[in-house]
């Protein structure tokens, strides 16, 4: 029992020599970062996705991932996504931009994602990882039923090899009707 009130006592010296500017000050982690430490540790990405955070590792609450896709139509470009996460992570979704301009049904020319589960199918079941795996789908297998882009969406369901031909010069530096995408290959 003496040992409980030795600790209970250091803890209150500790937490007034903060107060007072005479110990080093620990900040307190909110609930969202520490689950979001707990996804980042656990990532199990593909080997064609990164995760790197700008800011430095003391900014979890932001940070990139680059996917290059493997496969399909977007087969070795490069993708730049944002991710900024809220305190109250899990049970709010992640916000999710596109840095990169990409010629896409379900991406518009702004980086807005068109992606269920960052929306109304968002559960605090979910995690980082499964979001990666579904901006990974995205460029594996883009979906012209759910779009943001209307225009590409249209070419992919009417034309597939048109949609073809008009991803690969978006990717490689070039105009797609009026719009001008820079190289990401």
């Amino acid at each position: 029992m003496i040992g409980l009130f030795k600790v209970k006592e250091k803890q209150r010296e500790e937490a007034q020599n903060a107060s007072r500017g005479g110990g080093a000050s620990v900040k307190k982690q909110s609930a969202g970062e520490l689950r979001l430490h707990k996804d980042i540790s656990e990532l199990n990405l593909p080997s064609s996705c990164t995760i790197s955070f700008p800011n430095g590792k003391d900014d979890l609450m932001n940070f990139e991932v680059s996917i290059k896709p493997d496969d399909g139509f977007y087969h070795n470009g490069t993708f730049v996504f944002t991710f900024q996460v809220s305190p109250v992570y899990p049970h709010e979704a992640p916000k999710v931009k596109c840095k990169t301009k990409v010629y896409h049904p379900n991406i518009d020319l702004e980086g807005n994602v068109c992606l269920n589960i960052l929306r109304e199918d968002w559960k605090p079941v979910l995690n980082i990882n499964t979001v990666i795996y579904g901006l990974f789908h995205l460029f594996t297998e883009p979906n012209s039923e759910d779009p943001l882009n209307h225009d590409a969406a249209q070419v992919l369901r009417d034309n597939p090899k048109l949609f073809e031909t008009n991803v690969r010069r978006a990717m490689t530096g070039g105009y797609v009707g009026q719009t001008f995408f820079p190289r990401c290959i």
